[in-house]
């Protein structure tokens, strides 16, 4: 194998110098879009050498008119499977069976080629990767079932060749949330802080350090989650939750004190630290200027002797902001899926995701 390049590199290059003359010389009247999409870690830019290892190699999805699909699919899979090279750029264009986990490139010098080009439409492939109807509004049921780790993969997907005209208008659709909507999102992302901000000084309070230990970390997590809302960036899935968040802007100024809250050795240190994390966020959120300025309050919890940001006085005053009747009428608690569910398995199922949308539905 040669040295590593970026999956995206590789995938734009096997289109470029591979797929687009193959079809110009064969197929000239086709019309048709090419894009690296869906999931994979070079999807989002997050590959590295140890990716080559499985579900990784020169991979296009083309994308055909229905009428064409349903004339030309086959044909062209067993085209591509006789005719392309057997390397590019000296990674085999062929991989090995079964196709688990996204297949292993595998050197083979005769044809047939079990080739990853995958030939679709674009109404099969957001159907299927994301439940969506593209001739439909995304409604605001839909919108909240819809996984982050599976819009961002959309969103830092690389289009290659946009000639049905569709992909690109999807991607700019799908590339954030309805204004309102991410007010919504950010409410109850501060919710969650709110409902577990005490707790650090309650469980330390009674000599639980690891019970406190565990709740700093999940409010770390919560903090981060409410900064990719902040900086208008899906958020990954665990594997490169940490290396997107460095990513963001504000990432050197809070990176450093969430290591001082992990590293804290009592409770006393513990809240101490998140105090700093919590009047960083404070004023991160005034930057916005989506509400009215929220005074930085770090003061004690109902008399008792433990150190919060009152994060319920965010939640309020986003909600007061929002002025779509379809947001309105949502339960203010709700949130998104990815706010109620954490199982990557239920997320990434796309058959269950209208269930949820039921629960939504019932509310607008």
């Amino acid at each position: 194998m040669p040295e590593f390049m970026p999956g995206l590199q590789l995938s734009e290059i096997f289109y470029q110098e591979t797929i687009k003359p193959l079809l110009a010389a064969n197929y000239p009247g086709l019309t048709y879009s090419a894009a690296r999409l869906g999931w994979g870690s070079d999807v989002m830019g997050f590959d590295t050498p140890m990716s080559m290892d499985h579900g990784w190699g020169p991979k296009v999805t083309l994308f055909l008119a229905e009428d064409d699909y349903t004339d030309l699919h086959c044909q062209l899979e067993d085209f591509f499977s006789h005719h392309l090279p057997f390397e590019i750029q000296g990674f085999p264009t062929n991989f090995g069976e079964p196709y688990e986990d996204g297949g292993i490139m595998e050197v083979k010098l005769n044809y047939p080629l079990h080739h990853m080009i995958t030939i679709t439409t674009p109404e099969r492939f957001f159907k299927d990767y994301l439940g969506l109807d593209i001739h439909e509004n995304i409604t605001t049921a839909t919108w909240l079932t819809l996984p982050q780790q599976l819009l961002r993969t959309v969103r830092s997907g690389r289009i290659y060749f946009d000639g049905l005209g569709v992909l690109s208008d999807l991607q700019r659709t799908l590339h954030w949330y309805p204004h309102d909507l991410w007010l919504f999102l950010m409410a109850n992302q501060w919710r969650r802080v709110d409902q577990e901000e005490p707790f650090i000084g309650r469980t330390g309070s009674v000599g639980d350090e690891l019970g406190s230990s565990l709740i700093a970390a999940r409010l770390v997590h919560e903090i981060m989650c409410l900064m990719f809302l902040m900086e208008k960036q899906y958020a990954p899935y665990s594997k490169w939750f940490g290396t997107a968040f460095q990513l963001l802007s504000p990432a050197s100024k809070f990176t450093p004190i969430f290591q001082q809250i992990l590293k804290s050795k009592g409770w006393k240190e513990r809240e101490a630290n998140l105090s700093q994390a919590y009047l960083a966020l404070v004023d991160a959120h005034n930057q916005l200027n989506v509400t009215p300025i929220v005074k930085p309050d770090i003061s004690s919890f109902h008399g008792r002797p433990f150190l919060v940001p009152h994060s319920s006085r965010f939640v309020d005053a986003l909600l007061e902001q929002i002025t779509d009747p379809g947001v309105i009428a949502l339960a203010p608690h709700m949130g998104s899926i990815d706010q109620i569910v954490n199982s990557i398995d239920v997320l990434t199922d796309i058959p269950l995701l209208p269930r949820f949308r039921a629960l939504y539905q019932q509310q607008e």
